[in-house]
């Protein structure tokens, strides 16, 4: 792995599309090489896992015009350096709070290398529609398979095999707060990201007539915003009467987000944002 790393582009790549949009959303990129999402329910352990994940190396703060509080920490493994911003935990991205528009931004728009998202294993049901959601917007997808030692001790069997086939993406059993299965996690997400793992995730097909709408949607989105990351999504929130993202197709701010993803002037702080390091 310490071969394919020079393979990675640069922290300050200017060709990387996504790298203008994570700049406006606070995230440096200083010194990272892959910038992961970690998303999930209130009460899964994500932030348990953040901790895991990062240790010490850690820095807290809102999103920009947000009271939202932000987390960014990092990590390195095989040689190659992760930032992790752990999301806001939430059991939609449907934008009917701060907290959703935020993790549902960031997901679209900031297009991270990789989106964990952490469950119950004692309440799997509970936490596939944030699951499911995600896997909408984005391939590059694994599910945390938390709290495997309560499932163990309510007597409950968790097939992370079975979930994995089931959904197109990778599932790992963990348990953060011991360490259990995080270096399988680990592993498993750099693979993901240099695709050696080939993700499919299942996405929910809707009737014919449901089909036809977002095929006739899509094309005139990407008109009105060449080089969205997500068309299809956008389509069925359209379908979907979410007016948020109707009004920043309408006003043009969607082009605007697309656009600014795509300048390759954006001058990148040299400040680093994950304290630390040293």
């Amino acid at each position: 792995m310490t071969d394919n790393k020079k393979l990675l582009p640069t922290e300050h790549c200017e060709t990387c599309p996504a790298f203008a949009e994570l700049e406006q959303m606070g995230i440096k990129l200083d010194n990272y090489d892959r910038v992961i999402a970690l998303a999930g329910n209130p009460n899964t352990g994500k932030s348990t896992l953040f901790n895991t994940l990062t240790g010490l190396k850690q820095h807290t703060g809102n999103w920009p015009g947000k009271t939202v509080t932000r987390a960014e920490g990092g990590y390195q493994f095989n040689g190659v350096r992760y930032k992790i911003v752990d999301l806001p935990g939430t059991y939609s991205l449907l934008s009917a709070s701060q907290d959703e528009e935020v993790a549902r931004d960031f997901i679209l728009f900031g297009q991270p290398d990789c989106t964990i998202v952490v469950t119950d294993a004692t309440a799997l049901e509970r936490n596939l529609n944030l699951v499911m959601q995600v896997m909408e917007i984005t391939d590059k997808v694994v599910v945390a398979v938390n709290l495997m030692d309560e499932a163990r001790r309510k007597g409950l069997e968790v097939d992370a095999r079975s979930i994995a086939r089931d959904l197109g993406v990778p599932a790992i059993p963990i348990t953060a707060r011991s360490g259990e299965g995080i270096p399988a996690l680990l592993s498993t997400i750099a693979e993901v990201i240099q695709g050696s793992i080939v993700t499919k995730p299942v996405r929910v097909e809707g009737t014919p007539e449901f089909q036809k709408a977002v095929n006739e949607l899509v094309p005139m989105i990407e008109q009105a915003a060449p080089g969205v990351p997500n068309a299809r999504w956008l389509a069925i929130r359209l379908l979907d009467g979410d007016a948020k993202v109707q009004q920043a197709l309408m006003s043009g701010e969607l082009g605007q987000r697309v656009a600014r993803q795509q300048r390759a002037d954006v001058q990148f702080s040299k400040k680093m944002s994950v304290q630390g390091r040293q």
